[in-house]
């Protein structure tokens, strides 16, 4: 059984990353449509003052019964 701290902590990365998601996929949109480069520095450095556990990739899969992170079960 996993620590309750990092299934909680885990739990806050996913709701961090549903609430940030918007925000991020329309900035890497505008990144694409921009030309200059001066525009697409400003966007980045939007996209960069968002929270780091806002980002998809720092969130882990666990396993629902037992909130182990490696080789688990998705569905049972």
């Amino acid at each position: 059984m996993a620590r309750k701290s990092l299934i909680q902590r885990e739990k806050k990365r996913q709701k961090l990353e549903q609430k940030y998601h918007l925000i991020r996929r329309s900035s890497k949109e505008e990144i694409r449509k921009v030309l200059s480069l001066s525009d697409k520095s400003e966007i980045y450095e939007k996209l960069q003052s968002l929270p780091r556990n806002s980002a998809p990739t720092r969130l882990r899969r666990r396993c629902f019964s037992t909130g182990r992170p490696r080789a688990n079960y998705r569905d049972f």
